[in-house]
């Protein structure tokens, strides 16, 4: 993988809460993921997560009935039953590049996921990911990896530029059948031009947990499949929501505990202490 930034990327990602990285997967590392994410997939069936030990949570099904099914094919914690994944993701020179860029000294893994949109997939509303999650940071942030390539057709990626700035947790919406509902809820973004991040297959973009993005329907007959990883600042708290937290951990948290279970959140890099 690409790692080496330039003080400039670092200075663009932090003043438009994105950034897009071409040529991010080197050699064969391209063809390893989409074999990774394949076989991941494949096992997990119809369960949407994976549990702890490794094992399926069969009481997380998706069942490809309803609109937000239908936006993409979701599977999440691959790395616990995949070595590929799971060395790709806790690999130090890529926790290094993230803690560059959203400016921390420690970055945990929170979930990876793939997101796959079937042909003719509905569109992913705008939203923001933190909110969703069980801490609250204004330097959280994901990688998101093309598989495929991912074209204006068939649903790429779109980011509202600098909205981590102004963004609120609490006004966050679920992706629905209303795709501009985030953007009426924050009437100040009305007047933003949005940005489509069309990519080549591996290429990756990065976007703060705070950035607003959604992507269009896929209308073409072919799939637009991404992996992608989202990471913690180490030293976030636990804000009281589950989220995708293990049941068991999650009965064993109060608020303000902090997040630091290296089982359920991988440490991935760590700057030396002075």
């Amino acid at each position: 993988m690409r790692t080496n930034i330039t003080q400039e990327e670092i200075e663009s990602y932090q003043d438009n809460g994105f950034l897009v990285l071409r040529d991010f997967l080197e050699g064969d590392e391209l063809e390893k993921m989409r074999s990774a994410v394949t076989k991941s997939v494949d096992k997990m069936g119809k369960s949407k997560v994976t549990t702890v030990d490794g094992g399926i949570d069969k009481d997380n099904i998706q069942e490809g009935e309803d609109f937000y099914d239908n936006v993409f094919l979701q599977r999440l914690n691959l790395w616990r039953i995949n070595a590929f994944i799971k060395d790709f993701f806790t690999n130090p020179k890529l926790g290094k590049m993230l803690c560059d860029l959203a400016g921390v000294d420690g970055m945990r893994i929170w979930h990876d996921q793939t997101l796959q949109k079937r042909p003719w997939g509905n569109p992913t509303g705008w939203h923001l990911d933190n909110p969703y999650w069980s801490f609250y940071s204004f330097n959280s942030l994901s990688i998101w990896i093309a598989l495929d390539d991912a074209t204006i057709e068939n649903g790429c990626m779109w980011y509202l530029p600098r909205t981590h700035k102004s963004a609120k947790h609490e006004t966050n919406v679920a992706i629905s059948q209303n795709v501009g509902a985030l953007i009426t809820s924050n009437p100040e973004w009305t007047k933003l031009e949005a940005v489509p991040a069309p990519m080549k297959a591996g290429d990756c973009g990065i976007h703060n947990g705070m950035t607003a993005h959604g992507a269009n329907a896929n209308m073409t007959p072919g799939w637009r499949r991404a992996m992608t990883c989202a990471f913690m600042p180490d030293g976030e708290v636990f804000n009281g929501h589950r989220n995708i937290l293990p049941k068991e951990y999650f009965e064993t948290l109060k608020e303000g505990d902090v997040l630091n279970n290296d089982d359920i959140n991988p440490l991935v890099y760590e700057r030396e202490r002075v």
